[in-house]
């Protein structure tokens, strides 16, 4: 027994090491990439899509590291409590990640949507002439969106936002996310595509699936169209319970 947890502890300070290094190189690949981005949109695209992930990888990188690592500074050689101590790293690593992963998606987004806006609104420069651009509000900036941009805006599925150059005219306009969901329209391409209506073809019970008809239709364009959405199964107890019809 002494003989394997001599070659166990060799083995899982390497893979800690290893495992450690990966964990690293993730979080310094994030950094670079994002320090090498210059334009702001880009890094606000860039930190709104990836960084959570990132960080998330590199943390689980370090959390296996230091399990595994913790499991070669027992000396204990009695089989039993090579057993326990494998169970509890393993189950504190648990514990340990749930704590991050809840933390990074219940919590982080905070500060990230604090870096985003002031990524957002810090004043471009324009390629023409090297001087900050002026964002235009909202009415002001109609005028350079067509009209499927402006449907867009109008169903607050898309915020844009338009920078001019005053002296040259040179117009720059960014496309963000907006506050409430639509689709993107199969026949305009634009993000205007909204259920109007829901309507139950058949009502679910204990025993089988029911069906519901979602009916949308394009703000722009006028495109309409249906899809047909599954209903979970009833539970006994739910089966009297009336299922309203909208």
């Amino acid at each position: 027994m002494q003989d394997f947890l001599v070659v166990w502890n060799r083995n899982l300070v390497l893979a800690s090491q290893v495992v450690l290094g990966i964990g690293a190189v993730i979080l310094f690949y994030y950094l670079i990439k994002l320090i090498t981005i210059r334009d702001f949109k880009s890094k606000y695209d860039f930190i709104n899509e990836k960084e959570i992930n990132f960080l998330w990888y590199s943390i689980l990188g370090f959390i296996i590291s230091g399990a595994l690592f913790a499991n070669t500074i027992f000396a204990q050689s009695e089989p039993i409590w090579f057993f326990v101590r494998i169970f509890i790293i393993i189950s504190m690593s648990i514990i340990v990640g749930v704590i991050f992963s809840n933390s990074l998606k219940f919590y982080y987004p905070f500060y990230i949507e604090k870096r985003l806006k002031k990524l957002r609104y810090t004043p471009r420069k324009s390629p023409k002439t090297g001087k900050p651009m002026k964002l235009l509000s909202e009415d002001e900036e109609d005028v350079y969106l067509d009209e499927g941009m402006q449907a867009e805006e109008n169903v607050f599925s898309v915020d844009y936002d338009v920078w001019v150059d005053e002296e040259t005219g040179y117009t720059q306009i960014e496309k963000y996310a907006g506050h409430l969901h639509a689709l993107q329209c199969p026949e305009c391409n634009y993000q205007t595509y909204k259920v109007v209506r829901e309507e139950i073809i058949k009502s679910p019970s204990i025993t089988e699936e029911g069906e519901l008809d979602k009916h949308f239709k394009c703000i722009y364009c006028g495109h309409k169209g249906k899809r047909t959405f599954k209903i979970a199964q009833l539970k006994e107890a739910e089966e009297t319970a009336a299922i309203p019809a909208t």
